[in-house]
């Protein structure tokens, strides 16, 4: 099913809006937001994101998390350009609408529901599902590639 209703400019404004999600979360863990403890800062660096990915996942061996937070953190970074740019959107919004309830059930299982609601995960993955059923991606490298697809076939003998 394609929401037809869901096809004009509130798809750049989902887009942007989970981008900006993952981004967020990324620079944190980068430190851009500033040193670990700072007012508005999750982790401030990458040391303190495994710790939190730990607490996040019991159910992973100590040693496989500082290869499973890059993977996510890579992940993101990904789905982040993906959905900024609008490439490959409702493939980037599946991802997104899988992996943010990930999120939300380790959250859950780590630190309690109040974290998931707090982080906006369930939210997040509902406008990702959302986005993937919309029918036209306005604004974006899809739509230009789509366009250039269309002309040729007119113009095409």
């Amino acid at each position: 099913m394609v929401l037809s209703g869901l096809c004009g400019f509130e798809t750049v404004y989902a887009r942007v809006a989970l981008a900006g999600g993952f981004l967020t979360s990324v620079t944190d863990r980068f430190g851009l937001w500033g040193p670990a403890g700072s007012k508005n800062v999750a982790w401030g660096d990458m040391q303190h994101f495994l710790i939190y990915t730990a607490i996040l996942n019991p159910w992973f061996p100590a040693v496989v998390i500082p290869a499973f937070g890059i993977l996510v953190t890579a992940l993101e970074i990904a789905l982040f350009i993906l959905l900024l740019v609008g490439f490959q959107t409702r493939m980037a919004a599946r991802i997104s609408a899988w992996l943010t309830p990930g999120f939300a059930i380790g959250m859950t299982t780590g630190t309690g529901i109040k974290s998931a609601l707090n982080a906006s995960v369930i939210a997040f993955s509902a406008c990702a599902w959302l986005l993937a059923k919309a029918e036209r991606y306005p604004l974006s490298v899809d739509a230009l590639r789509k366009g250039s697809k269309s002309h040729a076939q007119v113009v095409s003998p």
